[in-house]
């Protein structure tokens, strides 16, 4: 049964959300209780369409998947670049390091396009046919570093975001977009009423452990020291 101590702290909260439902479901209002007395705050990725335990739970599945960060290589200063401390958006050749800028070139994807399917360092192939792809940026520290002055042409690490293709000079920045654009809460009391989106393993395996039709029941008995969950209790209990 639920621990004394616990199901006191959590009593008005439970309360509050069992008292504005006509006919509170019994599984529901479980999973409600357990969310708060284990402190679980699943997210969705709406994206990849997978609910989560946690945030920490989505960043490490994801990260290990490749699906939000994947490392990749620039080469700068092969190719001239007309990029100045106005530029806001960049397109970067990766074979060859030539740039266009947003504020230096009248139309900067055309020309991107045109480059890499000419760009006599590109040697991919697929079906027989020039692989036209590019880099995109509007990461102020991956501009600056086109805009600095070099000797010699050099690689640079940098990280492209998996769900856009952007690129970014630290994967940091890549994951607090992912926070903050790709991930919202959703409530634990709303899984078994959706259909849209898968569960992911590890809250599958908690929802199905506490499920146990035996740590049902002792949640229930825990309930029934107080009168006022009665009420509800014989509801659930005539259904």
């Amino acid at each position: 049964m639920p621990k004394k101590s616990t199901l006191d702290a959590l009593k008005q909260d439970f309360l509050s959300y069992l008292k504005p439902k006509r006919k509170p479901d019994l599984i529901t209002s479980y999973l409600h209780y357990i969310a708060k007395r284990d402190v679980v705050s699943p997210v969705v990725c709406p994206r990849y369409k997978l609910i989560f335990k946690s945030l920490d739970d989505a960043l490490q599945v994801l990260e290990s998947k490749d699906l939000i960060w994947r490392e990749t290589r620039i080469i700068i200063g092969q190719e001239s670049a007309a990029v100045n401390d106005q530029t806001k958006k960049i397109y970067i050749c990766p074979f060859s390091g030539k740039v266009f800028a947003n504020n230096t070139h009248p139309n900067p994807q055309d020309a991107i396009y045109d480059w890499v399917s000419k760009c006599p360092q590109n040697t991919e192939r697929k079906d027989g046919l020039v692989v036209k792809r590019f880099f995109v940026s509007e990461d102020s520290e991956i501009i600056k570093t086109y805009i600095e002055k070099v000797d010699k042409p050099v690689e640079k690490v940098v990280f492209s975001s998996a769900l856009t293709g952007a690129l970014y000079l630290n994967k940091e920045t890549i994951l607090e977009e992912f926070k903050k654009d790709y991930v919202k809460s959703f409530a634990l009391d709303e899984i078994q009423n959706q259909n849209r989106f898968e569960i992911e393993g590890s809250l599958l395996q908690y929802i199905q452990e506490q499920l146990a039709e035996e740590k049902v029941s002792e949640f229930i008995e825990g309930l029934a020291e107080h009168e006022e969950f009665m009420p509800y209790i014989e509801k659930w209990l005539e259904s």
